[in-house]
């Protein structure tokens, strides 16, 4: 199974805005209407998914427990970029390996630390490119980054990244058919990472 995928994220003045559909797919059939493509890692982080369900599962399930066991080691959390640059090399890891089924998957990192808030795109070749605006990425991705270009600006505040995200995610539900059934919403802000908005779309035939 894929997640098909639609996943979004803004950089505001005052913190960051992750939005992501729920859709699964396999082919052209629909798999899953409730699977959550955001995580948050701890309190300061979190990162949305795409690409093979399982493996997706696994990388994000195996840096989460990464994150907290640095944390007891060291005795502070690690910072944004080290989670980002951990996660990367578990990617590039899982899609040299040999296997019957190619582990294709990608993702951003959203964070803060005591540099700031950061936003960074892991890709499914294990790359690192930080962002400093917006990003999205998956199937609906080139529905939603027309919106983005044209609606986004720096001093945009977190309740308007959100509003700006609804309505990128709304364009690419709209047109894409492997994003869909639902979605939701992630700030990091000075209070931390939270969902803030979750939505399931009923099936309207």
């Amino acid at each position: 199974m894929k997640t098909g995928t639609t996943t979004i994220a803004v950089v505001c003045k005052d913190g960051i805005v992750l939005g992501a559909d729920r859709r699964m797919t396999m082919g052209y059939m629909i798999a899953g209407r409730k699977f959550e493509k955001i995580s948050i890692l701890n309190e300061d982080t979190a990162l949305t998914m795409a690409g093979l369900v399982s493996d997706a599962q696994l990388l994000t399930k195996i840096i989460k427990a990464q994150v907290r066991l640095d944390s007891i080691r060291r005795g502070k959390k690690p910072n944004t970029k080290e989670i980002a640059n951990l996660l990367a090399s578990l990617v590039y890891g899982n899609i040299r390996k040999f296997s019957t089924i190619q582990g294709i998957v990608g993702f951003m990192l959203a964070g803060r630390d005591d540099k700031g808030y950061h936003l960074y795109d892991v890709g499914v070749d294990g790359s690192v490119s930080p962002q400093d605006e917006y990003y999205s990425e998956g199937s609906g991705s080139e529905f939603a980054i027309g919106v983005l270009e044209s609606g986004y600006n720096k001093d945009l505040s977190v309740d308007e990244g959100i509003k700006l995200v609804l309505k990128s995610l709304n364009s690419a539900l709209q047109r894409d058919t492997a994003s869909g059934s639902g979605y939701d919403i992630v700030t990091i802000t000075k209070d931390g990472a939270k969902k803030v908005i979750e939505k399931e779309l009923k099936l309207v035939i």
